[in-house]
């Protein structure tokens, strides 16, 4: 039988369509604009173990008992109120890493800090669940927890829900030495888990809607990066603790947003935020102990 151009056409359409999908859609969104570290899910990588969850990604460092950051990607779909869950172990870490408990933190002067916090996975109590797992925490001194920090999340989340955002976001730990409420130290009671010098964050705010994230960055993207000390004496007024992502690499030794083209993001790295911040008492709190 003899086809027709016609209907050569239609019977192609549906397999263009299937080729021309955008990549984007089908991959892994928290590992979007990059892998900081380079980490692996090679489970002799200890220092710097990927671990690719459905809520974040992180990557584990089995020496320090904390993740070395972890990222994720902050959407309207994201939010919700679903309850604060337990604390508990990460049992996907492969056999022979170091499980911390959250009894690992009990009178050591520093919450368990989440570095991907509750609220922001508040859609569904198995999303609330996630975030509860210890290796999404840190020792971090409470001033720092329930002040700034907290008021940066909130920040974030208001520029999701009313400012119709798409935020990428990575955090994490960094140095050795901090102060709690039992004073300064350099692991909790117990030795397990090394206590931060510094807590930062980097956040990419991107408009919400369709398309390619990585298509949306240009030299005129905001980027807001912050490092806090891991101390008691901080106060509220996140953004005094601006910087720029350069510094925030400097401090680190990542790399961040390598995805994204270097002509774009390089000059991105050298900016601090000016955006004026207004100020708001404080408000419901994500906090855990």
């Amino acid at each position: 039988m003899r086809i027709t151009l016609p209907l050569v056409r239609w019977l192609l359409v549906p397999a263009l369509l299937v080729a021309a999908a955008p990549l984007y859609a089908q991959e892994y969104p928290h590992l979007r604009m990059g892998n900081p570290s380079k980490a692996t899910e090679d489970p002799r990588d200890k220092e710097n173990y990927l671990m690719k969850k459905k809520q974040f990604a992180l990557a584990y460092c089995n020496d320090r008992g904390t993740p070395n950051w972890v990222s994720w990607q902050l959407c309207k779909e994201d939010l919700g109120h679903a309850p604060r869950k337990p604390f508990h172990p990460d049992t996907t870490l492969p056999r022979g890493f170091r499980r911390i408990k959250p009894d690992d933190y009990t009178g050591s002067g520093f919450d368990r800090g989440h570095l991907c916090p509750h609220n922001d996975r508040s859609a569904t109590d198995e999303d609330s669940a996630a975030t509860f797992v210890m290796t999404n925490m840190i020792p971090q001194a409470g001033e720092v927890n329930q002040k700034a920090w907290n008021d940066l999340e909130i920040y974030c989340r208001d520029l999701v829900s009313k400012h119709h955002k798409r935020l990428y976001i990575i955090s994490g730990p960094q140095g050795e030495g901090g102060t709690g409420k039992k004073g300064f130290r350099n692991t909790v009671p117990d030795g397990r888990v090394t206590v931060p010098a510094f807590c930062w964050k980097i956040i990419m705010v991107l408009p919400e809607g369709e398309g390619d994230d990585l298509a949306k960055v240009t030299l005129r993207t905001r980027l807001i990066a912050v490092i806090m000390p891991n101390s008691d004496h901080v106060e509220h007024r996140w953004d005094r603790y601006r910087t720029t992502v350069k510094k925030v690499e400097q401090l680190t030794g990542y790399t961040f947003f390598e995805t994204v083209p270097a002509d774009v993001i390089g000059p991105l790295k050298l900016q601090v935020d000016d955006e004026r911040i207004p100020s708001h008492p404080p408000r419901a709190r994500d906090k855990g102990r």
